[in-house]
Order: C-alpha cells, then sequence, then structure tokens
C-alpha cells in the first residue's frame, strides 16, 4: 500500500460549523491531502463565528473549493473522477450524494455523525437529543451507503450531555470527539483493521430537520420542555415568543424546581409571567414555572433580564400573557 505512505487523497464535504472543525484537524493534524472541498454554505463568511468557515479554510489553505449548489450530480462526479480521490469524508453537508459518487473512491465514503447511530438518523441529531432530554449522544463513523445514516458502523464514542448544554456547546463537543475519532478511523481503514458492524434496526429514531416554526413558544408545554427546546434552538432557530407585537427571542432559560409536579398554578393562563425579578421573568407553563434569564428584543443584542428590565420594564408586567 505505498500509495498511502504519503497520506490519502481526500474530497471533503460539509457545510457547518461542525464540519468545518473536522477539516481544520484533517487539514492541520494528519499526513492526509485535502484536494477538493464541497460545501453547501453561503459565500458569506460568518464574522460572528469562533470557528473558521469552510470557505476561510480552503483560502487560506490554497485548496479547490466547489459551492455544490452551482453543481450537477454529474458534473461534482466528474470532478471526483478527476482528482484520482482515495476516500471522500462527508460531515455534516446537507445533500444526499448520488449512488455513482459512492463508488467512485478506492476506499469507498466515510460519514462523520453527531448521535449514536440508529438513534437520531437524519440532519438534526445534536438538537433533537437535546429536545428529547437525552442524557447521553456520541459520534458515529459509517461507511456510507445510498440511504440516509444507515451504513455500516466503522467506529463510535459515547459523551455525555450536560444540562446547561446547548446545541452549540453539545456541537463543539462532538466536534472535538468527532475529528479525534476520525484520524484514528482513517488509520484502521488504511491499515484494513477496521471492522464493520451493522446498526441495530430495533432502536431507530429519526431527527428531522429544523424550522423556524418550532422556535414559537408553546406555553402550553410544561417548563422542561420548554427549557429542553430553549437549549436545542440556540443556536438555531433560538426559541422567541410574542408580547405587545414585539417578537422576543429567549436564549436561556432555567426550570424553578419549586414548581413541578404542583397544581397550584392551575387557574392561571399559560404564559402569564406571574413576576419579574433580577434574576429571570417568572412564566406560567402548562406544567410547572420556567426563569427567562437572557432574551433579545428584536434588533437588539441579546442581554441578561436584571439588564434589559431597566428600559424594557413595562412589556413584562405581573399578570401579562405572553403568546
Amino acid at each position: 500500500m505505498k500509495l498511502h505512505l504519503k497520506g490519502l487523497r481526500i474530497a471533503f464535504f460539509g457545510t457547518s460549523d461542525f464540519a468545518a472543525y473536522h477539516l481544520f484537524v484533517l487539514i492541520h493534524c494528519s499526513i492526509h491531502k485535502i484536494v477538493a472541498i464541497f460545501t453547501q454554505e453561503s459565500i458569506k463568511i460568518k464574522q460572528k463565528s469562533s470557528i473558521l468557515s469552510i470557505h476561510t479554510i480552503s483560502q487560506i489553505n490554497n485548496i479547490l473549493l466547489f459551492q455544490s449548489y452551482f453543481l450537477s450530480q454529474s458534473q461534482i462526479n466528474h470532478i471526483i473522477k478527476n482528482l484520482n480521490i482515495d476516500i471522500i469524508i462527508v460531515v455534516s453537508y446537507g445533500v444526499i450524494l448520488s449512488q455513482e459518487i459512492l463508488h467512485i473512491p478506492k476506499l469507498g465514503c466515510i460519514n462523520i455523525h453527531g448521535s449514536l447511530l440508529p438513534r437520531w438518523r437524519g440532519p438534526a441529531p445534536i438538537q433533537r437529543a437535546l429536545e428529547h432530554g437525552d442524557t447521553m449522544t456520541g459520534i458515529s463513523i459509517i461507511q456510507m451507503n445510498s440511504n440516509i445514516d444507515t451504513g455500516d458502523i466503522l467506529h463510535s464514542t459515547p459523551c455525555k450531555i450536560s444540562p446547561k448544554d446547548t446545541s452549540y456547546t453539545l456541537s463543539k463537543k462532538l466536534a472535538c470527539i468527532g475529528s479525534i475519532a476520525l484520524l484514528k478511523t482513517i488509520e484502521k481503514i488504511i491499515l484494513g483493521t477496521c471492522k464493520n458492524i451493522p446498526q441495530d434496526t430495533s432502536n431507530i429514531t429519526y431527527a428531522y430537520k429544523l424550522n423556524k416554526k418550532e422556535a414559537h413558544i408553546n406555553w402550553n408545554k410544561s417548563a422542561i420542555e420548554i427549557e429542553r427546546r430553549i437549549r436545542a434552538f440556540n443556536p438555531w432557530p433560538v426559541s422567541y415568543f410574542k408580547i405587545k407585537n414585539q417578537y422576543i427571542r429567549v436564549w436561556n432559560a432555567e426550570i424553578n424546581k419549586n414548581s413541578i409536579n404542583t397544581d397550584q398554578y392551575n387557574d392561571f393562563q399559560p404564559g402569564t409571567i406571574l413576576k419579574t425579578h433580577p434574576n429571570g421573568i417568572y412564566v406560567i407553563t402548562g406544567s410547572g414555572i420556567i426563569i427567562l434569564t437572557v432574551l433579545q428584543i428584536s434588533g437588539k443584542k441579546k442581554i441578561h433580564v436584571k439588564d434589559l428590565m431597566n428600559a424594557y420594564s413595562s412589556l413584562f408586567t405581573m399578570h401579562s400573557v405572553l403568546t
């Protein structure tokens, strides 16, 4: 296998910050050569991201970059064939690869997925794990086939979910775990020691794509459910509510643990402000009270409630109803 002694020729398919982290590690912590990058990412550079964008990484490292939405599948296939690729690595790409392209690389195509498959197959595994209150998730590296996230597992690493984790913080943890696992898996593939383990089809769940409508808070849900969704939808699409014709985004909230499993607030309409306090706005839900702590008025920066109330206290009067 002298071909591989100098490293593999890799085509990387990825779009998100999660993908960018893996790309960065592949470039700077391995002997392998990224010969082309395919992305769905917009040309606009994400100024507020703490992770370099796919575009920036490609520019800094002088790597061929293709914006996939300008190319047909046959054009992508043609490019891959001409580049003499050893392996394709897919991380949070956002588009299904054609059956033909899966068979072009000498070592096939592998995908890094942000869950312990078969739990949370699909495009939003990190968000759905948080939304459903999972306490454990992880990274799965699979050999890709023609279906979505159904391929044999080459490697998996578990990761605990903290009660305070958001999609942002959990994504960072999984990106760190995944990039290390990716380097190890590539080495095993080269050595021929990778074991393909079929997925357990008795425990499949699906992580449906997020949409902005989901972010509108339904106060009839329990405080526990609402708090989970606030963390799951941070940093996108960000949970929100309306009051007095103002759209307010919720970046952080806490559950009032003393209000769980009590019926003393049953006479109040869910969404009613019980009280305001420097530590947060107390809101009655379908079950329990949630404390909103970090909010963002439309067009303004996100700030803690204690600072927000100095200028917007008239918005959040006791017994007002959030919708």
